[in-house]
Formats: structure tokens, sequence, C-alpha cells
């Protein structure tokens, strides 16, 4: 089994990541260091996320002290939807490359197909609680991120949280440049994600799993959410293959060729995430953790259902 992904641009991505979504930026840095530490290559960040500096500082403390080169790592970013306006594409890249004291990205994704109303606010809402859309379309948008490919600030671009039309009218676009190198998607054993997956693969389009232990220190969680790490059905697997039950939700991506950026602060847990080489889920263990899909969503983005590009009305 392939340690890494081959991307559509002939470039590695390491199949497991760390996850940086919801890490305070007193708490990333030192994660950031103890996961090159322990092995990890690969680097899940976003604008977003508000922790670029400190993601960068760590990145480069272990260039400084000779633990790994650039070349070596892979990092990711994700352009914010309140900038999909053409003439805010190139700037929202070069922020997120000063913040983290980079030349360049390895993967730079469009974090959703939707755009919003430009401004300091990431989340911009109208009186109701609805967001307000941007003028952009998202092949607009693609068509500035293939510019930052001929720049040289990133080396591939991909997208997240797409349906499958969306996808497609991509790839259709009159003029395309460069086709998605990967989708970024939720997806864990509550929303196996059969269908998009095999169609991205497909298209040679790479996917990347999402929140896939669940995210239980999601601000939204509310009492009685299914818990994956609770699942019994889960730790009975993980007890026969003397696992935990987070290794096993992580080598569920991996049996399928998909990248997975488990998300944690804890040295412990940064550690034991990525212990996940020395064994291989059978056939049927995959098809009974296949079986528990029912299509429970942790990010439902509810309060842009009124978007014209809201991409979670589709079957897939």
């Amino acid at each position: 089994m392939a340690s890494a992904l081959t991307l559509n641009t002939g470039a590695r991505m390491p199949i497991i990541g760390l996850g940086t979504w919801k890490s305070k930026p007193g708490e990333v840095t030192e994660a950031v260091k103890v996961a090159i530490l322990t092995g990890y290559r690969h680097i899940d960040g976003a604008y977003a996320y508000k922790n670029e500096e400190e993601v960068g500082a760590a990145v480069h403390a272990m260039i400084d002290q000779g633990v790994v080169k650039r070349e070596e790592l892979f990092i990711v970013s994700k352009l914010w939807s309140t900038f999909h306006e053409r003439p805010l594409v190139r700037g929202a890249c070069e922020k997120t490359l000063s913040d983290l004291k980079l030349d360049y990205l390895d993967l730079y994704l469009m974090h959703n197909p939707m755009g919003f109303k430009p401004g300091e606010d990431l989340f911009p809402l109208d009186a109701d609680g609805k967001v307000i859309p941007d003028n952009s379309s998202f092949l607009e948008t693609w068509e500035e991120m293939e510019k930052l490919v001929d720049a040289g600030l990133v080396k591939a671009i991909g997208i997240s949280n797409f349906n499958q039309s969306q996808i497609e009218a991509i790839l259709n676009k009159p003029g395309l440049k460069y086709k998605p190198a990967n989708h970024q998607i939720e997806c864990h054993p509550y929303v196996t994600q059969e269908k998009l997956i095999d169609f991205c693969h497909s298209k040679g389009i790479t996917v990347t799993a999402y929140s896939p232990l669940g995210s239980p220190d999601r601000p939204w969680a509310k009492p009685g959410d299914p818990s994956l790490l609770e699942d019994p059905k889960i730790r009975a697997i993980a007890d026969k293959y003397k696992k935990t039950a987070a290794q096993i939700l992580i080598r569920f991506h991996i049996e399928r060729n998909v990248a997975v950026i488990p998300k944690s602060v804890k040295p412990e847990r940064i550690k034991e995430n990525f212990q996940v080489f020395d064994f291989k889920l059978s056939k049927e263990d995959m098809n009974t953790i296949m079986s528990f899909n029912r299509n429970w969503r942790i990010t439902l983005l509810d309060w842009t259902k009124n978007h014209k590009d809201y991409p979670l009305n589709a079957e897939y």
C-alpha cells in the first residue's frame, strides 16, 4: 500500500497529513513540530483556520534545525470564500504564503464552491443568518487559481466540498488549463462518499478525507450526536487488530487510496495517528465499516443553503 498518492501533476502527496482546523494558535506550532518529528510530511491548513503564521513558524523551525528540507514537505492551504472574485484570488494566496513564510504551496484548494461577499468578515451573514453571496462563479475563480500555478506560487490546485456536477463543470470548462489535482471532502464511516470518491478517481482526481475521526471537538456538537471513536462496532474491530479506534478510522481511508488528515494537538495522539502502516484491514472488515454509512455529515454548511452554488443538495 503506497504511503503517498500520485497527483495528476506527477507530484507525490503523503497519504497521511496533519489537520490544523480548530488547532489554537498557541498549540498548533508545537503540534506541527511534533508531527514533523514523528514523520508526517503533509500539513493541511487554510486561511480560514486563522493559524497559518504559527504553522509556518513550526515548519521553519524544523527546516532550520535540519530535521526536514522544504522540498520534502507537502504544504496545503485553501482559498477562502470571501476571495472568490477575480481580483482577490492572487492576493489571498500571497497572504497565505506570507503568513507561512513560504515561496510556494504544494497544493492550493478552493475551500468550497461558494463565493461570499468580500470583506473582513469570514462569514458575512444577512439579518436572517444566511450567507451573503458575492458576484463570482467558481469557474471564474478556477481560472484565477490556474494563474497561480503559472506564476509559480502553487504547484497544484484542487477543490473542496464540491459535488459531482460542479466537478464536471470544471472538467468541461472551455479552455480548461489544469484539472483539479485533489478533492478534499468530509469522509468517515458515517458518510462513506462511495459515489463521489469513485467519480473523482475515475477522473484522475485524488481525494483527501477531512474529519476522519468525526471532529469530536467541533463547536456545534450536540449531546446524542453519533460518535465514531466511541462506536462499539468500530471499537470491536480495533480490539481485533490490537489498534485504537482512531487508527482503524485512519487506516479505513488508506485502504481506499484516500489521503487522510486527522487533527490533533496532543503529542501522543499525533504519534498514534501515524502508526497505521504496520497492518491492513481485511476486505470483510472494510465491507463491515462501509456498512456503517448513514449519510451523517458533521459539516452541513446550513447557513449557506440559500447560495446558488450550495453543494450538498445533490445526491453526490
